[in-house]
């Protein structure tokens, strides 16, 4: 069982399959950890659906305005919205968009980050410092390779609960 370095700084996201666990990186992306923080205690991506998921590539979710599969939900509005934070700038570093690993999701501007985030299934170096990295899967990557692709997927899986790891 993998230890997290700091459990104010980590999350586990509850899948079907598992747990899987998540270490934050406060020193490269400090705005998009306490974002990803306060949306976990608030509660507000438990039940949020992986609206895409792309084979070979990543897993995308976070969308708690229109992706949450317990309340008003149609798919083809998930991936559309946000949260009714301001979005949160970028904060590009030299961390790789390896395989495990957390980048925000984002429009066209590179400051339009807000709840959305995506797990790389394998090393997209493509996407090195245009997409924020703020944290790395430590263990239940094979809970995320089990998630149901599709762009859109017809039955898509969910976080079942996000929390942080010090609140556990």
């Amino acid at each position: 069982m993998a230890d997290f370095k700091d459990p104010e700084n980590g999350i586990i996201i509850t899948l079907k399959g598992g747990d899987v666990k998540i270490d934050l990186l406060p020193d490269v992306a400090p705005q998009h950890c306490a974002r990803m923080k306060e949306l976990a205690r608030s509660g507000q991506y438990d039940g949020v659906v992986f609206h895409r998921v792309i084979d070979g590539f990543m897993a995308q979710t976070g969308d708690v305005q229109n992706g949450n599969a317990n309340g008003d939900f149609n798919i083809r509005m998930a991936g559309t919205g946000g949260s009714s934070l301001p979005n949160v700038p970028a904060e590009f570093s030299k961390i790789p968009h390896a395989r495990g690993s957390i980048g925000a999701a984002r429009s066209q501007n590179p400051d339009s980050a807000n709840s959305q985030f995506f797990i790389n299934f394998k090393d997209n170096d493509f996407l090195n410092g245009q997409y924020t990295v703020y944290g790395q899967v430590i263990e239940g990557m094979d809970h995320v390779d089990a998630i149901v692709r599709g762009e859109p997927p017809a039955e898509p899986d969910q976080m079942i609960s996000v929390k942080v790891a010090a609140d556990v």
